[in-house]
């Protein structure tokens, strides 16, 4: 089971595939077996060198109770070990939700590392939604839950509220506590392909289009009746135009 070392943390990953690099990253309270669990890594694969991993404070990745651990930079400096560990140079990155919110610092600390973004549910504007877990430490499941239904501004299913039981709530709580201010100044950055989507039913929707029409290489896949959890769930959905844009980029 390879792990990469960030800051002697542990973060564990895994590589599948062979063809140009692309790095995954999953999204809060979830872990890289999602990207498998809903067909993502068995088709990506057949393309692409695809490296997945499990973020700081999830999966099989070391879980430390200190928020400063969950800071943006930091997080952005675990993905680089990935890469490091994995002997790749630059990337295509795609993000979805928490995974966008690293692809942005990503484009602060790391830009000659990507090839290009795919961000799922994730703008750089100002995200106060976040402030909901402020008192929340993770000792009582349900607070934790009821919490993140209002960040989401959705209902989470008894499925998946079942799986988000199964982490280390107290990890998790102390990453909640990071503030989500405005990285709009990134996007004069952006001169790289991006593809952007986001399901029409999640309160993220108006700010990820606005992000994208802001850009001039970038793209903009709406997901019609889907909702923030439900973004990479529906792989049916988001796979076709993510090789789409994929497969018209050089090398």
């Amino acid at each position: 089971m390879p792990f990469a070392i960030s800051d002697q943390r542990k973060i564990h990953y895994q590589v599948e595939g062979e063809g140009p690099p692309l790095l995954l990253h999953h999204g809060f309270t979830s872990s890289l077996e999602a990207w498998r669990f809903f067909g993502f890594t068995d088709v990506l694969r057949q393309h692409y060198r695809v490296i997945s991993f499990d973020a700081l404070g999830h999966g099989q990745s070391d879980k430390p109770h200190d928020s400063a651990a969950y800071s943006q930079h930091q997080r952005c400096r675990d993905a680089l070990a990935v890469l490091d560990a994995a002997q790749v140079e630059r990337t295509h990155f795609f993000g979805y939700s928490l995974g966008g919110w690293v692809g942005y610092g990503l484009v602060r600390q790391a830009p000659e590392r990507l090839r290009s973004l795919i961000l799922g549910a994730a703008h750089p504007y100002e995200d106060r939604s976040w402030e909901v877990f402020r008192g929340i430490d993770g000792t009582d499941p349900e607070a934790f839950i009821a919490a993140f239904e209002d960040l989401l501004d959705e209902a989470i299913s008894p499925q998946v509220k079942m799986l988000i039981r199964g982490n280390d709530l107290v990890a998790l709580a102390a990453a909640a506590q990071q503030a989500r201010p405005s990285q709009e100044e990134l996007l004069a950055r952006m001169d790289l392909p991006c593809l952007f989507f986001c399901g029409d039913a999640d309160a993220r929707h108006t700010a990820v289009a606005r992000t994208a029409a802001r850009l001039a290489r970038a793209e903009f896949v709406s997901l019609p009746g889907v909702t923030h959890f439900g973004g990479l769930m529906q792989s049916a959905l988001v796979l076709p135009p993510v090789l789409d844009f994929l497969g018209r980029l050089p090398g």
